[in-house]
Order: structure tokens, then C-alpha cells, then sequence
């Protein structure tokens, strides 16, 4: 079926006294702010119900020299066959970083059983150019899969160069490279592409937005104030703000010039943390941008 949503247009319809239940299907790591660290409360502050399925677990995330990794493949098949028996229903489904490519298959799984449920996928690989230490060259190629049918693809432009296929030409680019690449991840299937951070060195991030229906000749530009310094977390804060917007009954676009200024503002508060280059981007003084969102 033709998707005929534009950028502008709801994916949600929110009732207000409606709580909605949404898998996230990330890591979790004990210290850092990230993943199931990150979307469990972000979501939460945007009027959601977090139903993680951990497809990783970290003792911290892989920006420390030192850290354990525990795969969680094994554990999942029986984790949705009990949710399953349980009768639990699902409004969303909301991927990020997998532990390895046989996880595929159980986002695919909840595809299958909840086709209702909107995709949201964060494609996790990588950043500026460089692999996350875990991911393999399989596992990066499993992800590509899930672009297929998503309703809101999230990559950054290192996702977005291996998912179609490109070296990392850098974070500036001009509209025409902007516009070749979103081209080509809508031609993966994803019926909305949200393509983050590119930096053209005049003080602001843009992050694109576009859907199938339109192309990039429908294609929206936001623009978020460059901050002088880099933070790590901001694209799993970013993802997560932007899905618990969309689930508020907001429009990409917006959800996404909403999703920027959280991670602004939490980049801003962040500066008075402790340990805040290693440990990430601080946002819980920032919630309330979400929970305003469903009063």
C-alpha cells in the first residue's frame, strides 16, 4: 500500500487519557546515558508505557575504555513468547542497537504480531565515520532489513552511508548530497526518513525530514543551534524525544524540531554534571519539554 503521509501530517492519533505501550528494543548499559538508559525515562515523560526488550547488556557503553557485553539473543525468543501468552498489545515498536544480526528476526517477529504497531527505527552502527566496537559487518547488513516497511527511519549520516552503501563523506553536505542521500533511504522502504547531523560550519545542525509521498522535493529542513562542544547520547535522546512526540500525536516535522531542542537544552544542562565527557548527555532536568506535550 502507497503511504500518502507527508512530514506534516500526525502517524499517531493520541487520545489524551490514552496511555500508549511501546517495545524498545535496545541495550541496556549500567553507567552512561543511552539506549534503555535513555528512551525508558524520555518516553515515559512523553505520556508512554516502555516495554524494554534488552537485546544487549553493557556494564557501561563502549565510549569506556573498559566495559562488559552480555548478547541476550538467547533469552529473547521466550521473552515474547511469554508476552505473547500474556496477551500484551503494543502501539509501537522502537529499535535501536542490536547485540547481533539474529536479532533481526525478533524485531521482524514483532512486526508480524503487531502489525498495527508503528516502526521506529533507530539504526545504531555508528558515529563521525567510526563502527560502535561490537557491530560487524553482518550485523551492520541485518540492520539495513529494517528499513523495509518503517514507518520513521532515524539514521545519522554514518548510518545513513552504510545503509546505502557510501564512504562517510563527513557531516557537510550540500542540498544535493543531502537530497541523493535521502533518495536512496527512502528507496529501502522506509515510508519517513529523519536524516541527523549535518553540520555545514555556520553555527546551526540540520537535521532533514521527508516522506515517501512527496520525495525530497517535500523534504523539511530544521535547523537547531550549534553548541561548541560534543556530548555522547544525544542521538539515542534524540531518537527517543522524537518517538514520544510522534506517540503524543505530533507530526514528524515537528516531532522532530521538538526531538533537536530537547537535546539542546539537555546538552546546555549537562555542562554542570560531573564526569559529563565520558558519562553523557544529562537530560533529566529537561523532561518537562515532553511532559508538556500531553497535558
Amino acid at each position: 500500500m502507497t503511504d500518502t503521509t507527508t512530514a506534516d501530517a500526525p502517524l499517531y492519533d493520541r487520545n489524551p487519557r490514552y496511555i500508549p505501550r511501546v517495545a524498545a528494543v535496545h541495550d541496556m548499559c549500567g553507567y552512561g546515558k543511552c539506549s534503555l538508559t535513555a528512551a525508558i525515562p524520555i518516553l515515559s515523560a512523553a505520556g508512554c508505557d516502555v516495554c524494554p526488550v534488552p537485546t544487549a547488556l553493557f556494564s557501561a557503553h563502549t565510549k569506556y575504555p573498559v566495559f562488559t557485553f552480555h548478547d541476550t539473543t538467547d533469552i529473547l525468543t521466550g521473552y515474547l513468547d511469554a508476552w505473547r501468552e500474556e496477551h500484551v498489545d503494543l502501539d509501537g515498536v522502537y529499535s535501536g542497537f542490536l547485540g547481533s544480526p539474529d536479532q533481526v528476526a525478533i524485531i521482524q517477529r514483532l512486526y508480524r504480531e503487531y502489525p498495527h504497531a508503528l516502526r521506529l527505527v533507530d539504526p545504531v552502527m555508528g558515529d563521525s565515520g567510526e563502527l560502535y566496537p561490537t557491530y560487524t559487518p553482518e550485523l551492520c547488513e541485518a540492520m539495513g532489513a529494517l528499513a523495509e516497511g518503517a514507518d520513521v527511519l532515524m539514521p545519522n549520516l554514518t548510518e545513513a552511508s552504510i545503509l546505502t552503501g557510501h564512504t562517510y563523506a563527513g557531516s557537510d553536505l550540500d542540498d544535493t548530497a543531502v537530497n541523493t542521500l535521502l533518495d536512496e533511504l527512502l528507496n529501502l522502504g522506509a515510508k519517513h526518513v529523519v536524516l541527523k547531523g549535518i553540520d555545514r560550519g555556520d553555527g546551526f545542525i540540520r537535521n532533514y525530514v521527508v516522506s515517501a509521498a512527496t520525495g525530497v522535493a517535500g523534504k523539511r529542513e530544521l535547523a537547531h543551534q550549534r553548541l561548541s562542544y560534543m556530548i555522547h547520547g544525544t542521538g539515542d535522546a534524540f531518537a527517543s524525544a522524537l518517538c514520544g512526540a510522534v506517540l503524543a500525536g505530533r507530526g514528524l516535522a515537528e516531532s522532530a524540531r521538538i526531538a533537536g531542542e530537547f537535546v539542546r537544552h539537555a546538552m546546555i544542562s549537562t555542562l554542570d554534571q560531573p564526569h559529563y565527557e565520558e558519562r553523557g548527555v544529562s537530560f533529566e532536568l529537561c523532561l518537562s519539554d515532553l511532559t508538556s506535550l500531553v497535558k
